[in-house]
């Protein structure tokens, strides 16, 4: 039960934490958002969490994953409207949700994801319809009191203690002045002890001296300083726990106390860092910043965290999945795949080791495919858009037809295990997906009929939750034990319902249709060993405490596979 504050009329007073970062991009302060949340869930707190992206789009949904990282998919559609007359679909949020949904165990709103883009297009547009008649419009006022309108805005709707609010990029960013501005007059109007400022930046080794160096942090601190804002905490992103005399030197020229200059080391296990950051006494001390009466954690709900952090740690295998694919330039372009993996593999009581694969190298060199595959335990067909690599991706899903490989294939994925099936088990030379080529003479990827109309690219395709039936009798059933779940989905094009049922006579098997039954969600081989394609995303649901029902299933299949060969050759 929640022991806040209440305000002299009675009303719930919710406490604010930004997080900013400093130095370099790239530094985690999702995860650190994340597990400082998790420090007031630990206290029974009530929390939220809002990303703040400074670039210009509108959301990230038409952003290269190579370039940004994952795009997240919320679990429901949020009807955007910047001014009358004007509404814009959002779901594709920033990949940091996918963070926070996995630490926290909750559903995340889209429109906690604030974007330059939306709060500028927010105040043109209503410039435009006359809202600010008389006016001149500036960044301050109009575009700071967009910002902390859409702060304040979350709050009206979830009511949380706590509310979290990660800016992304670093100090110094131009893009990023407006939000830091917001911030400092937000601070001012909620008063003292309501917020706090926590900034997360690089203390880096330098090899040739054999120490640590602050001066990096020292400047971040200082542009951070000249836009008005004093942080509360320092984060200290290293290698390694910062020794005592660096501390030491970072609160004195930084000018906070030395018990909030906390380490953030690397972890082999994520999820560890809100217990290194409670071992640090960073919950206690944020609890007593914000004036929140229960300062200690629940001593049951850290064990329980403890005791799923083991689970990664203790495994009697290990399992090497290939994950061949188009944006392998980066590993958060797959960072909830890569989660989702991890959290099946502990639950299966083994390692998962990502293999990831540039398809494009398969098609220039063919023989590099079976060398690669070869070596691995199981496959799983990332999601993609585009033409480029898709032959390669092809090429993999007929080598796991082919040599009876666990294979798992995701939204693109499936869809190219079904072109691949098309043209090595029916036959049907040439097939593919009109994305890819539109003059196909087998058509056995189209786009769904609701999207054929569609013009623009932004918040237009099928987005969210949605309704999957499970046919009885399939591995997918198996996998989820039930005829009803509900998964995420992001796609334009849908395996042709038409072919899928010619294909069901050469051994495919339409496993989850949506409910109408007219809309294929997911086939399988009736004759290999575990082959799987889904057009959902069931990653972004998956939970390190509660794996994904297919993703699970999966990992299992390629240890139990990989322990069957293994016996097999040793009985040889």
């Amino acid at each position: 039960m929640s022991t806040q504050p209440r305000s002299p009329t009675g009303t719930r007073l919710t406490k604010y934490v930004f997080v900013t970062g400093g130095v370099v991009s790239g530094l985690g302060k999702g995860v650190v958002t994340a597990s400082i949340a998790k420090l007031f869930q630990f206290r029974g707190y009530n929390v939220d969490v809002i990303k703040i992206d400074p670039y210009l789009n509108v959301d990230p949904g038409t952003l290269n994953p190579v370039e940004h990282g994952e795009v997240f998919v919320c679990e429901e559609v949020w009807e955007f409207e910047p001014a009358p007359g004007y509404k814009f679909r959002i779901a594709e949020v920033d990949q940091d949700f996918g963070t926070y949904e996995r630490f926290l165990d909750r559903n995340m709103h889209p429109a906690n994801n604030i974007t330059s883009g939306q709060v500028y297009l927010s105040v043109i547009l209503r410039e435009r319809v006359g809202h600010y008649l008389g006016r001149t419009i500036q960044v301050i006022p109009h575009v700071t009191d967009e910002i902390k309108r859409r702060i304040r805005a979350v709050v009206e709707r979830s009511r949380p203690d706590v509310l979290l609010v990660e800016v992304g990029g670093t100090v110094g960013d131009i893009e990023a002045m407006p939000f830091l501005e917001a911030i400092r007059q937000f601070r001012l109007e909620e008063g003292a002890g309501n917020t706090a400022l926590v900034h997360v930046t690089l203390v880096p080794y330098l090899e040739t001296v054999g120490q640590l160096k602050t001066k990096p942090t020292q400047h971040s601190v200082r542009a951070l300083q000249s836009s008005g804002l004093q942080p509360d905490v320092i984060i200290g992103r290293a290698a390694s726990e910062l020794p005592l005399d660096v501390r030491r030197k970072i609160s004195l020229f930084c000018n906070v106390p030395e018990e909030a200059v906390v380490s953030d080391p690397n972890l082999d296990v994520v999820y560890e860092l809100p217990l290194v950051f409670e071992r640090q006494g960073l919950g206690e001390y944020l609890c007593r910043l914000l004036r929140l009466s229960a300062t200690r954690p629940a001593v049951e709900a850290v064990r329980a965290w403890e005791s799923m952090v083991r689970l990664y740690r203790e495994y009697d295998d290990t399992v090497t999945v290939a994950m061949p694919g188009k944006y392998v330039a980066i590993w958060d372009s797959y960072i909830s795949i890569n989660e989702a993996l991890r959290h099946a593999g502990a639950h299966a009581q083994v390692k998962v080791e990502m293999v990831f694969l540039d398809t494009e190298v398969f098609e220039k060199e063919p023989s590099r495919l079976e060398e690669a595959l070869g070596e691995v335990d199981g496959v799983l067909l990332t999601p993609g858009f585009g033409s480029r690599g898709v032959e390669g991706m092809i090429a993999a899903a007929e080598y796991a037809i082919r040599e009876d490989k666990p294979f798992l294939g995701i939204c693109f994925g499936a869809q190219l295990l079904f072109v691949a099936f098309a043209r090595s088990v029916m036959g049907l030379e040439g097939a593919n997906s009109t994305e890819v080529d539109p003059d196909t003479p087998h058509p056995v990827v189209d786009l769904l009929p609701e999207q054929k109309a569609v013009k623009s690219k932004g918040g237009t395709m099928k987005l969210g939750s949605h309704p999957v039936r499970v046919r009885k009798g399939t591995r997918l059933y198996s996998a989820y034990g039930k005829e009803l779940v509900y998964e995420r989905f992001r796609h334009r094009y849908h395996i042709s319902p038409h072919y899928a049922t010619e294909a069901e006579k050469y051994g495919l098997v339409v496993s989850a249709t949506d409910p109408s039954g007219r809309v294929v969600n997911a086939i399988e081989l009736s004759d290999r060993y575990w082959v799987v394609g889904v057009q959902f995303h069931p990653e972004y649901k998956s939970r390190p405490n509660k794996p994904s029902p297919i993703y699970l299933a999966f990992i299992k299949a390629v240890a139990e596979r990989k322990q069957a060969s293994a016996s097999s050759f040793s009985c040889a």
